[in-house]
């Protein structure tokens, strides 16, 4: 069964470790983090310090997105504040293995994403090297996007491929989730399902409670 990420860039940072607590309760086991640098993405969010602050309060797996150019300049402080894992955008990286491989020598579990606009081919020459594989369904940086359903033709490839190679890498999708949409997208093969306005818009674990249902 896929399992839920809530995206804590829809929560009220007012109230974010009391919000990031309840989802832990709800035995969910993901939480995504997305770091934006506003040059790889317009927007900027946060960075290592609140992933430091918050590390301290919650033992779920923390799945830092990183949406900046030249990850690799940052692995070392991402590690350091608490990251599990480490996803980068293989259109942000001068070279995506190398990037990789030094997320796996930090011990972390390094992933991969690729925009609405990149072939999944592209990535078939590391897919023996990541954790997870992020299909973002909406364009990057920008939100209240609506969801992309040709990113699960994408979603498709990729489970064939897992299959066909004999790799064990999940795979996961983000942007324009909700509970009208979640089932289909668990349904095409998607582990990992990145849940942000769709958790934190309203009673969280009443809204975590109501997407688990239908996954």
């Amino acid at each position: 069964m896929a399992e839920l990420a809530p995206s804590i860039l829809a929560a009220d940072f007012n109230r974010l470790g009391e919000q990031i607590k309840e989802v832990g309760n709800t035995g969910t086991r993901y939480l995504h983090i997305d770091v934006m640098d506003g040059l790889f993405v317009p927007s900027i969010s946060f960075g290592m310090p609140l992933i430091e602050s918050i590390r301290k309060e919650s033992g779920m797996f923390f799945d830092v997105h990183l949406m900046i150019n030249e990850p690799a300049r940052y692995l070392d402080e991402f590690a350091k504040a608490g990251a599990d894992g480490i996803t980068v955008h293989k259109e942000a990286c001068a070279s995506l293995k190398e990037t990789l491989t030094g997320i796996n020598k930090l011990g972390l579990k390094p992933s991969v994403s690729i925009n609405p606009e990149t072939p999944v081919q592209e990535i078939e020459d590391v897919l023996d090297m990541v954790y997870m594989v992020l299909v973002m369904s909406v364009h990057p940086g920008f939100g209240g996007q609506k969801f992309i359903p040709s990113s699960l033709e994408k979603v498709r490839w990729l489970k064939e491929k897992r299959e066909e190679k004999g790799l064990s890498y999940k795979i996961e999708i983000d942007g324009g989730v909700n509970k009208n949409n979640i089932a289909e997208i668990a349904g095409n093969g998607v582990d990992v399902i990145v849940a942000g306005t769709a958790v934190f818009n309203g009673n969280i674990t009443g809204n975590i409670n109501t997407l688990k249902e239908v996954l």
